[in-house]
């Protein structure tokens, strides 16, 4: 089913590097301006929409820099924002002669500005706030002005720490009022002891105003110091990184600068795996503690690391003293936690029960299960269908032949056919994309053969990536659901099969419409006897791709057959709701022949459509939604507590009403296969994931429908061979 697509984007780039820069040095021994370099000759000679660098473009990337380090405009004040000024429309100039003098000077003010906020939100927490002041926050911080002087930023302090210690209080009265709920009264026919121990619980929660306003204030202290740790974590290439960033997303939403670190997670997002010991850390005031142990992973098979422990040093195991990462930024400490598969590392521990402990841990390839394929089997009115949920169309660039989005779900079609389905669902609702090329590679699994998308690179022919193997996998009923967060990747596969008629695409009005391809560039590929460091890599647009019916997706997405409500239908979240986006536009259509083995297919959507019409648990999605969305345009709070409690009490009353939304429940029964349940004697965790999603997906109205869907897709089939061989007969 692969063409020969398969690496041409990498090999162009590599062609396009190997031989285009080599006639061009990059050399310059500051690091900064040496990025600068890369990056603008990269984008002027590969992005498929270059952008004229000019007084315009200079005064966007300075309004876009600012809202990204100072979004509450809590940091400068009015006279900084003057002198900044200056730069206004300088840093196109700058950009072009590789000058970092603007973000020095915003860097090294930024700092000091930040250094002088410790004091302020310190000196303001420790006071009591007067809640019972009539006062209102306004939370709309696009049109907040710059302050004047210190009083002024004073006063924009104490408003938003009074607004976030305000609902930490009103948090502390809810939480007040379970307790006593829990147990209102003492046990009148047990003992005396048993009496005494409740009424202490009830002392507990019987706090002074006093004491709930103390709290509150002291959690919000305690947040905005995790807060400032990370911040003071940051380094000067970090915040270069989102100067960086301001300039590179002028050219479109998806071009984007990766710091080393960066790069890092996005091959371990896209690929699914990484090697390590398979724990997820976080830093605390405190240290590095131990939030997650991966499920499958090295440190989960040795069952001795624990959710809650600290680390305090790592060894390697050719070393002879341990590296101390108490007070280290977290991503410099996980470098030394992660290795090579088949290395050995130690790490110090401060247990949960407070001991210190070393354990040694080998390291290994550890997959992040979330990120991968899986399927179940549907059990409805004695019919059996499928489900396969798709997180992201994953890859390894390094080797096509490791694990993939087209290998697993091949295999997860092989294996519920083996199950007897009789008709499949392929959830792609919040997949946000992926590799290309295996979308293709999926789409051919259900077509014969022919065209699944086209791609065009300015000022060249399109190209048509097409299937050319002629088996097909799947020839049954096929639902491909969707909603506002299925992008690029998940765009094809929709687009395809609902071009060829050879699927019913189920979900929100349109997807998200990112209709762009992006290629990602090693820069340390492009700098010959580099000295620098490692300077990361840059993602940026080289192509559009289009329907094979020859329209974009680009903005407009993909609409549904059937379209059904979501607590997405109000929010502006897609393509067209970002920053510089591209535009729409329209190609040829390519050579193409429609599925021509459904059965009425028009009837069977307008069937749909008629059962989601009449359908409560929609309409009360539909007026959930409209809700949601009166919340979150909502930018005025009062900070007089009475009056927030009236307006809460008001948002619970409201919410009261869609209760039922999470009491639904469909009469499908969800199986996992057999291979999985076998895994499953041995992995807890396993079966605690699958039963979660097995709990969800019977509450799914979506996938109710997508099933009935297929239902009616399978009578249609009953009929039509009933007629085809009674008219053999």
């Amino acid at each position: 089913m692969r063409g020969n697509y398969k690496f041409l984007l990498l090999a162009l780039l590599i062609a396009f590097a190997s031989c285009s820069f080599t006639s061009k040095k990059f050399d310059d021994p500051d690091k900064d301006k040496l990025l600068i370099q890369l990056i603008t000759y990269l984008l002027d000679q590969g992005h498929f929409d270059p952008k004229d660098i000019d007084d315009e473009f200079s005064s966007h990337v300075f309004g876009a820099y600012l809202d990204n380090i100072d979004p509450f405009k809590r940091y400068f004040y009015a006279s900084d924002i003057k002198e900044f000024e200056a730069y206004k429309d300088k840093i196109d100039d700058e950009i072009k002669a590789y000058d970092v003098s603007f973000f020095n000077l915003t860097h090294q003010r930024l700092l000091q500005r930040i250094e002088e906020s410790k004091a302020i939100y310190s000196d303001i927490l420790s006071k009591p706030f007067d809640f019972s002041k009539q006062e209102d926050y306004n939370a709309d911080y696009e049109k907040l002005a710059y302050v004047n002087d210190k009083r002024e930023m004073k006063e924009r302090w104490r408003q938003q720490l009074k607004f976030s210690t305000i609902a930490n209080y009103d948090d502390a009265f809810a939480q007040r009022d379970i307790d006593l709920n829990a147990n209102p009264n003492p046990n009148p026919n047990g003992n005396d002891a048993d009496n005494t121990a409740t009424k202490k619980e009830k002392s507990k929660v019987k706090k002074t105003l006093k004491e709930y306003e103390s709290e509150a204030r002291l959690t919000t202290k305690k947040s905005l110091d995790e807060l400032y740790d990370y911040i003071e974590d940051r380094r000067r290439q970090d915040w270069f990184s989102v100067y960086i960033n301001a300039i590179v997303e002028e050219f479109d939403p998806h071009t984007f600068y990766f710091a080393p670190e960066d790069k890092e997670r996005f091959d371990r997002d896209i690929s699914g795996k990484f090697e390590g010991i398979g724990a997820r850390l976080q830093k605390k005031v405190d240290g590095i503690m131990v939030n997650e142990i991966i499920s499958g992973g090295p440190a989960w098979r040795a069952n001795e690391l624990e959710v809650g422990d600290q680390i305090l040093k790592v060894k390697q195991e050719d070393e002879d003293k341990p590296i101390t990462v108490v007070g280290m930024r977290l991503d410099d400490a996980i470098k030394f936690i992660k290795g090579p598969k088949g290395t050995v590392v130690t790490l110090t521990l401060k247990k949960v029960d407070g001991t210190i402990q070393d354990i040694s841990i080998k390291r290994d390839v550890v997959e992040l299960e979330e990120t991968y394929a899986k399927s179940s089997t549907v059990e409805k009115d004695g019919k059996t269908f499928g489900i396969i949920n798709l997180p992201k169309f994953y890859i390894s660039f390094d080797d096509y032949s490791e694990r993939n989005a087209a290998s697993d779900i091949k295999q997860e079609i092989l294996r519920l056919k083996e199950q007897g389905v009789e008709g499949l669902v392929m959830d792609l609702r919040n997949n946000g994309g992926g590799s290309l090329q295996t979308v293709v590679d999926i789409a051919g699994l259900f077509i014969e053969e022919g065209p699944v998308v086209q791609v065009k690179t300015t000022g060249e022919a399109k190209e048509v990536l097409s299937d050319k193997d002629k088996s097909i996998l799947w020839d049954g009923p096929l639902v491909i659901l969707v909603n506002e967060l299925s992008a690029s990747a998940s765009e094809i596969l929709a687009a395809a099969m609902q071009d060829y008629k050879r699927g019913i695409v189920i979900g929100s009005k349109q997807t998200y419409g990112k209709g762009t391809v992006q290629t990602v560039m090693d820069l340390n590929r492009m700098v010959r006897n580099n000295t620098k460091g490692d300077m990361g890599a840059l993602k940026f647009t080289t192509q559009k791709f289009y329907r094979i019916d020859g329209g974009s997706t680009q903005l407009e997405g993909v609409k549904s057959d059937v379209v059904v409500p979501d607590r997405y239908s109000y929010i502006n979240i897609g393509e067209k709701d970002q920053e510089n986006p591209l535009p729409w536009d329209k190609i040829d259509a390519a050579d193409y022949d429609v599925w021509e083995n459904y059965f009425d297919y028009d009837t069977t959507i307008r069937k749909s459509k008629a059962r989601m019409a009449a359908n409560e648990q929609l309409k009360l999605i539909d007026a959930n939604a409209q809700w949601v969305k009166k919340i979150r345009d909502r930018e005025t709070y009062s900070l007089n507590y009475d009056n927030y409690k009236k307006e809460m009490q008001v948002n619970e009353e409201e919410a009261k009403r869609f209760s039922k939304l999470s009491e639904y429940q469909t009469d499908l029964t969800f199986n996992s296969l057999p291979y999985e349940l076998k895994l499953m004697d041995k992995d807890s965790v396993l079966m605690e994931k699958r039963n979660r999603w097995h709990k969800a997906l019977a509450k799914d109205v979506y996938v109710e429908e997508a099933i009935n869907v297929l239902n009616d897709i399978k009578m249609a089939y009953a009929v039509k061979n009933k007629v085809a061989n009674s008219v053999k007969n």
